[in-house]
């Protein structure tokens, strides 16, 4: 069974790829769209969780949307 995949924005202003339920990323890329591919690699059928980093008509910051 595949593990649900989350991409996070970091302090340092990249984005981390990381399984559910682990402490270390996976992979850290330098934009949300490359880590949102990376995931998706990681994770094949299955959309990756991605962090919000900005407001949207649908969301805020520090929400969760399916990529």
């Amino acid at each position: 069974m595949n593990k649900r995949v989350y991409v996070e924005r970091r302090d340092q202003g990249d984005y981390a790829v990381r399984r559910q339920g682990s402490q270390r990323a996976s992979d850290v890329l330098p934009t949300q769209g490359e880590a949102i591919e990376r995931a998706r690699e990681l994770n094949p059928g299955h959309s990756p969780n991605v962090e919000r980093v900005r407001h949207t008509s649908v969301g805020k910051p520090d929400q969760w949307r399916k990529a």
